[in-house]
């Protein structure tokens, strides 16, 4: 018989509410019973209630962790600054857990997180939607099958709207390190980084408290230089407010013989350019479409859509609990994304590169 799983939501009205729509991908997955909805705002947890159909209210999530009985707790808000209390009180109650990115604001708080899951043999996902799906397993294929040749290196970049640099950093590059680091092979063993506030090198009277929680934040514009395994460089970077239309949120993989170029987003196609000389202007070459099918062929799966990527993600995280294999983006792998961030930050502060992993584990920027 298909296992019932138990599932209580905790969002946070005013404070990062519920995510993009965490709450409700739920509602959409056959073997899942909303439990209960925790929400210190009774307007807002009252809403919840009703569109989720939770059985149980509470203003404390502390409080429902410890009065219901839960197999895998949904941690909605956005606001990274309520997570690492979040996560270690579903450790604590013994539950497995799917959450809202970013995942923790220091290095200290996600290795905190990480040791408590693994104590208990509990599994996380997190909503890093490309990391889910399948176009991303063609992509690896294609270069896999060394069609591209060899990868020189990977460029990714954030939205870059009003958030660029520091907020971006921390917001949208946690997509993009997710992709550079399955494309790349893995976590990057050094990072060498700057970071400028209108022109200028950040020093400590350019640090502000960041917008949603994010804590300690500095700059308009990051850019960022990562060695991955294998002689693999990687580069990212985002200044404010010089995004492109379409946007170029996503990562470029130039190979010996063409590019790839992977958007973020759930089923989101990518794209391939049999070119060595990178310039299709120069030579009859152009871009081809790759999708869950492969190369030039149509997306054949529906909900490509961030609750697409959503239930995609809380499948494969209850695939874990099952057969006890790792999350596609697991807690592991949450922490090492929050390491290529503050890398970012301590390489600018030592003026040079820095090794991963970090000696330092709190915010960089506390001790510019």
């Amino acid at each position: 018989m298909q296992k019932i799983y138990r599932v209580g939501i905790i969002g946070s009205t005013g404070r990062g509410n519920y995510g993009h729509g965490v709450d409700m991908a739920f509602t959409k997955l056959d073997n899942v019973k909303i439990v209960s909805i925790a929400d210190p705002d009774d307007g807002g947890r009252t809403q919840a209630q009703q569109r989720t159909g939770a059985g149980e209210s509470y203003a404390d999530f502390r409080k429902m962790l410890a009065t219901e009985k839960l197999d895998i707790v949904a941690i909605c808000t956005r606001w990274i600054d309520q997570h690492h209390a979040m996560l270690m009180a579903a450790a604590e109650a013994g539950c497995h857990v799917y959450m809202e990115k970013p995942f923790c604001p220091t290095l200290k708080q996600s290795d905190e997180v990480v040791q408590a899951l693994q104590m208990r043999h509990l599994h996380l996902g997190i909503a890093h939607v490309t990391q889910y799906s399948p176009v991303l397993d063609t992509v690896l294929s294609v270069l896999g099958s060394g069609d591209l040749g060899e990868i020189l290196e990977i460029r990714g970049r954030g939205k870059e709207d009003r958030r660029g640099g520091g907020e971006d950093l921390w917001v949208l590059g946690s997509h993009v390190f997710g992709m550079m680091r399955s494309l790349g092979g893995g976590q990057p063993k050094r990072c060498s980084a700057t970071v400028s506030l209108r022109g200028q090198p950040v020093t400590k009277k350019d640090v502000v408290d960041g917008a949603e929680g994010l804590g300690l934040l500095a700059g308009d514009h990051v850019q960022a230089h990562y060695e991955f395994p294998g002689a693999i460089h990687g580069y990212f970077a985002s200044k404010r407010n010089a995004g492109g239309n379409p946007t170029r949120f996503g990562v470029q993989v130039f190979c010996s013989r063409g590019i790839l170029e992977l958007q973020s987003g759930y089923l989101s196609p990518a794209r391939i350019l049999r070119d060595s000389s990178w310039s299709p202007g120069r030579t009859s070459s152009t871009w081809d479409t790759i999708t869950s099918a492969g190369i030039g062929q149509p997306e054949p799966l529906p909900n490509a859509t961030y609750a697409g990527g959503h239930m995609a993600a809380i499948r494969d995280l209850m695939n874990s609990i099952e057969s006890g294999d790792a999350t596609r983006c697991s807690a592991e792998d949450c922490r090492d994304i929050v390491e290529m961030t503050a890398a970012v930050y301590e390489s600018h502060r030592l003026g040079g590169p820095v090794d991963l992993p970090l000696d330092l584990r709190d915010n960089p920027l506390a001790h510019l």
